[in-house]
């Protein structure tokens, strides 16, 4: 077999070795081959050897031009085909600043110190809005995007883009993550007595049977997504079957969040009777308003029956919140009284996580169920009979 290894002068009078290897077909059926320049024949031998059995053994990784920035695109393509418009969204947020710090280095450059400076950079700052420019931003945004940074660069390995995921093993610095769990407040639902607090003080309020869907566990979003034709007022029962929120600005309508998110609920009979009422008041409101009335078909709507948005909630519970004075808390998270109480009084896991409409049980006990005060002093009152 002829040696195909050929002696080379530069201009510089310097003398090198190269060869050319076929390294298979593009998309096209068109050869690709690969040039390798070294100086001695047995390196450009070498090369060549290992080149090969890489091609032959299907783990070849050829050269390219590709930036973190085509990288970014390519995941973003990939991994946004079949999510809801907020995932989508999250994504995209994340990869800003990977795109920000990193998007013109080459692909096959990158290195773990660069992602380790991505992470020190976003610590320290990389803020943009949401606070102070020039600041760093928190430790949750961080893994959020380090986690998304380690999908894309699995997905560049499986598409042999590059040799190694070297985001892999990164890890966010100790001293940032003990900083941040420390400046986390500890969260305490409402108490039995603060929802009555809350309840006593709103039950004149137009919106009280809303306030009482918050408070029965539904989300923001299934609050304002509920129709009338998903309430069943005689027999007591409303299905949870869509949403409506905001993302980046724009309404979106749609479906629950999953299969187990639609669910029917059987209505407690204060929150019933709250409904009808409701009800009765929203035909009042329609002929009042005449034409002017905006036919949403949505429980929760303004005065001319236009359907709200969770902010137009969220606005109107905190300033229901000031005036009862009870404790400030997320409308979101005011169903964690509810779950928290549930799983207190003796409702068995799997229910709470089913009225919940979560999918994992697991995630319905690690996230929303809380021990309140009273149930600690229980648990101690317990162990005390235990201790004599």
């Amino acid at each position: 077999m002829t040696d195909s290894i050929k002696r080379i002068t530069l201009q510089n009078g310097k003398v090198r070795y190269r060869t050319v290897v076929d390294i298979g077909r593009d998309a096209n059926g068109k050869r690709k081959q690969l040039t390798i320049t070294k100086d001695t024949r047995t390196e450009v031998r070498d090369e060549r050897a290992r080149i090969l059995h890489q091609r032959s053994a299907g783990t070849l990784v050829p050269p390219n031009k590709l930036t973190v920035n085509d990288l970014v695109a390519m995941w973003l393509s990939s991994a946004t085909r079949d999510v809801e418009a907020a995932t989508k969204r999250s994504y995209e947020d994340a990869m800003r600043y990977v795109q920000a710090y990193l998007g013109g280095k080459r692909l096959q450059e990158l290195v773990e110190e660069d992602v380790e400076g991505l992470i020190d950079w976003m610590l320290t700052s990389a803020r943009r809005r949401g606070g102070k420019p020039g600041t760093g931003v928190g430790e949750r945004t961080v893994s959020l995007t380090l986690g998304r940074l380690r999908a894309a660069l699995t997905l560049a390995v499986r598409r042999q883009l590059v040799t190694r995921n070297v985001a892999e093993h990164v890890t966010i610095p100790r001293a940032a993550r003990k900083e941040a769990k420390a400046r986390k407040k500890t969260y305490i639902p409402w108490t039995q007595q603060e929802v009555q607090q809350f309840l006593g003080h709103v039950a004149t309020d137009r919106l009280y049977a809303v306030w009482l869907l918050s408070l029965i566990g539904l989300r923001p979003a299934e609050v304002a997504g509920l129709r009338w034709i998903d309430v069943d007022l005689e027999a007591g029962i409303l299905r949870v079957e869509t949403t409506r929120t905001m993302v980046a600005g724009v309404v979106v309508e749609k479906d629950a969040k999953s299969g187990a998110g639609e669910r029917g609920l059987p209505l407690p009979e204060i929150v019933r009777l709250a409904l009808r009422s409701f009800r009765r008041r929203q035909i009042k409101e329609q002929l009042e308003a005449g034409e002017g009335w905006h036919n949403s078909g949505r429980v929760a709507c303004d005065e001319l029956g236009r359907a709200v948005k969770t902010d137009w909630l969220r606005r109107r519970a905190y300033k229901a919140m000031a005036t009862a004075e009870v404790r400030k808390v997320r409308l979101y998270d005011a169903r964690h009284a509810c779950l928290s109480w549930m799983a207190n009084n003796g409702v068995p896991d799997v229910v709470v996580s089913a009225w919940a409409g979560h999918a994992d049980l697991g995630f319905t006990k690690r996230i929303y169920v809380h021990s309140d005060p009273d149930a600690l002093r229980a648990g101690s009152e317990k162990l005390g009979e235990l201790l004599g």
